[in-house]
């Protein structure tokens, strides 16, 4: 922005960018789903320039504004999705931190986000969300299975579907803090990197990621994946519940950072053996489509976490 614009009219500027963005998210379905991902940036481009009081400030000003044009709970939803992401990333980069801390950082306030709106959700409306929308998704079936019975599918069938429904609904509860965490991460991944292409355009400097090819992640999750492996064990053969909730949900975490590094590690493979981008891209989707590769991928991605198979086999000079 031009030198001669002071601070107050730059965040006026940008809170009614922000606002903007979230009433064009709101009320036009597909271009807003798009945009929603940049409504984390007005707010961190402010915070990188003027401080995170300045942030905060205009986060507090711009929920007020789309409390009263939309409803509260959208704009609850809006500010603890993106918002808090946008603060937490222009205080990143404003602190000079480096691209993992801020990506980190930025991780961190996005779950906090999904948690605190979930929880003020549960309160506000006095309703289980999370049962709520189990019963939409059983719902939904119930529909599809009364369509096949009025095309004629035979009884048997439809009730052995049934059968395999319910407790796919039952995981779908015990996995609902792996899919807080993993809409966070989506939440996170999208302010980052629309950060990272808007920044620049604004004579503002943000870090870059390393590599791919050269991520590598905490040893930690390899033990997370094993006392989630022996937690899931122990829950299910003595009917410990909560320790069978936890474990699953450990489990698959552990098993999703797992899968990341080792794609991470093919691809310094593929770097190393100078594979074509095309193949690369036919075995990436063949990796992904097959659960056995998958989980193959997961568990060499986890060993490469405590054993570094690039510097043990490739790195040796």
């Amino acid at each position: 922005m031009s030198k001669s614009i002071t601070p107050t009219i730059e965040g006026g500027l940008l809170v009614a960018i922000t606002v903007i963005l979230g009433l064009v998210t709101v009320y036009v379905p597909i271009i807003g789903t798009f945009l929603e991902f940049f409504c984390a940036v007005p707010l961190a481009v402010l915070t990188a320039r003027q401080g995170a009081g300045k942030g905060l400030t205009a986060l507090v000003v711009a929920f007020i504004l789309l409390s009263m044009l939309i409803s509260p709970l959208l704009a609850i939803r809006l500010v603890l999705s993106f918002g808090i992401c946008g603060v937490a990333l222009g205080w990143c980069v404003r602190k000079n931190y480096d691209a993992v801390r801020i990506f980190f950082a930025t991780l961190v306030a996005a779950s906090a986000g999904q948690v605190v709106s979930i929880l003020l959700l549960i309160v506000i409306m006095d309703v289980n969300i999370i049962e709520m929308q189990v019963e939409m998704v059983r719902e939904s079936f119930d529909e599809s299975f009364a369509l096949y019975e009025d095309l004629g599918v035979e009884k048997e069938r439809i009730d052995e579907a049934k059968g395999q429904v319910e407790p796919a609904l039952q995981a779908m509860v015990y996995l609902m803090p792996t899919v807080i965490m993993l809409t966070a991460l989506i939440n996170a991944v999208a302010a980052y990197l629309t950060a990272h292409w808007i920044f620049p355009k604004l004579q503002m400097k943000i870090p870059t990621l390393p590599p791919f090819a050269q991520w590598k992640l905490p040893s930690l999750f390899f033990y997370t994946a094993i006392i989630g492996g022996l937690g899931l064990y122990w829950g299910f053969t003595r009917g410990w519940t909560e320790i069978y909730e936890i474990s699953l949900n450990l489990l698959i975490v552990s098993g999703i950072i797992g899968a990341l590094q080792g794609f991470s590690l093919l691809s310094f493979i593929f770097d190393r053996y100078k594979i074509s981008k095309f193949l690369r891209r036919f075995l990436y989707v063949i990796t992904v489509l097959n659960m056995f590769l998958l989980q193959i991928v997961a568990i060499t991605g986890l060993l490469d976490m405590l054993f570094d198979y690039r510097k043990k086999f490739f790195n040796k000079d």
